[in-house]
């Protein structure tokens, strides 16, 4: 929705340069609500760079790696949590191959203006297969975002998402001339590990203990999980195995062996970001 309003506000002749937009990358994927394609079952932010001669999913992949990342001095891929995530809206960022990298891509998270900057390390999540990574293969400085989740409308991450466009474009000199809010504080974090993810150990229905923006200890209770096979098995308590603030949960009570429960970020310190 971001995407379309700004496909629609702005005026070519505002533009210095070309802007790539594509509100629904995915687009069988989009039109059916899921993260993955009815056509292939593909995800396409597990498939970068891609086949050209591949499944309808891997094709767009490669489209994007060898066509369109090419073209772009920057690039921003607007997220949400899907149907099965809630997320606290955030920016992401992978660590650069060097200092100045870093520094560059800080810098412009700043510029978006997200509540919270994540900085990744870049292993998790399907770690090299995405467009991030690909982007950062190609030395395009790459935005992520969650701005939503749980197959709701966020109003909030909407706000987030226009705002930070456009004060992006304005930084990079592509719309210099556009009128902006100045960018909120950000708060820098990160995820501490495979300890900062809670995963569902059972088939079940899930009562969470905590909510989204909570700061939670290692060891203390997420919550619980009722076998959906009867009242005779008792349900199973999930503790966090880390400290941090929770930075996503599941949206559905519905959980099955393997979901995502939570995710924890927790505070950066100082980072040197030095250019070299």
């Amino acid at each position: 929705m971001a995407l379309g309003k700004l496909a629609r506000q702005v005026e070519p002749r505002d533009v210095r340069g070309r802007i790539l937009i594509l509100p629904a990358l995915n687009y069988p994927a989009v039109v059916a609500g899921r993260r993955l394609s009815p056509l292939d079952g593909g995800n396409l932010n597990r498939l970068f760079p891609g086949e050209a001669n591949g499944t309808p999913t891997q094709m767009i992949a490669h489209y994007v790696s060898s066509v369109l990342l090419p073209m772009a001095d920057i690039a921003i891929d607007l997220h949400s949590g899907g149907r099965s995530l809630s997320y606290l809206p955030c920016c992401l960022i992978r660590v650069g191959k060097a200092e100045a990298e870093t520094a560059r891509l800080m810098e412009l998270m700043h510029v978006f203006g997200a509540p919270i900057g994540s900085i990744s390390d870049g292993t998790g999540g399907g770690g090299a297969t995405t467009l991030s990574a690909v982007a950062q293969a190609l030395g395009v400085p790459t935005l992520t975002t969650e701005l939503g989740g749980g197959g709701t409308f966020s109003t909030t991450g909407a706000a987030i998402a226009s705002h930070g466009i456009y004060r992006v474009l304005k930084h990079m000199g592509i719309l210099p001339d556009a009128e902006i809010e100045p960018a909120p504080p950000v708060r820098l974090m990160r995820v501490d590990g495979r300890g900062a993810f809670t995963y569902a150990p059972i088939h079940g229905i899930f009562e969470p203990a905590v909510g989204l923006g909570d700061y939670v200890e290692a060891g203390q209770s997420a919550g619980f999980l009722f076998p959906v096979e009867g009242p005779s098995r008792l349900p199973e308590e999930i503790r966090f195995a880390q400290s941090g603030l929770v930075a996503c949960r599941r949206a559905p009570a519905l959980s099955a062996p393997g979901d995502c429960l939570f995710k924890l970020v927790t505070d950066v310190g100082a980072m040197r970001v030095a250019n070299t």
